[in-house]
């Protein structure tokens, strides 16, 4: 996405990161608390969790305009962002945790880079699903004005 507010953009995509780490590791945390027995320290990040996420959708409004959206645009928008994850940023990592001799870290990479995959697939096999099915819909509705337009025609003839 090319913008004159250069690092504006990068400010809202860090943020954005932010807020969706601190929604995560809050509920991990209300997880851990409630697993201890303290259910009002686990609520207390539970509520807190919700407010990082509302903070995120601020952030997303502001990187992804609703106006600016089409769900053909956010489907190519995941598989970038999957296929990104398992064709360079998860084996750049798995090539650090290999000569770290990280093996736990390996296998979580593996399992990453396998779902990424499957989660681009997903995301590609709606999309071309959606290009058919608006393709069948762009045929109906041709048909339907040419039935419009000859009754048109009828009419004023």
């Amino acid at each position: 996405m090319a913008r004159p507010e250069i690092k504006t953009y990068q400010n809202l995509e860090a943020a954005f990161a932010g807020e969706s780490m601190a929604h995560i590791k809050y509920r991990y945390f209300a997880k851990l608390a409630r697993a201890a027995g303290d259910e009002d320290t686990a609520r207390a990040f539970e509520q807190t969790a919700d407010q990082e996420v509302m903070h995120a959708f601020g952030h997303l409004d502001l990187l992804y305009p609703a106006a600016e959206m089409t769900p053909a645009k956010a489907l190519q928008i995941a598989i970038d962002g999957e296929t990104y994850e398992y064709s360079e940023m998860y084996p750049g990592f798995r090539k650090t945790a290999v000569e770290e001799g990280n093996a736990a870290a390996v296998a979580e990479i593996d399992e990453q880079i396998s779902e990424s995959q499957a989660h681009a697939e997903q995301f590609k096999a709606v999309l071309e699903k959606a290009a058919k099915r608006f393709a069948a819909l762009a045929k109906v509705e041709e048909r339907h004005a040419k039935h419009y337009q000859q009754a048109l025609d009828a009419i004023t003839a």
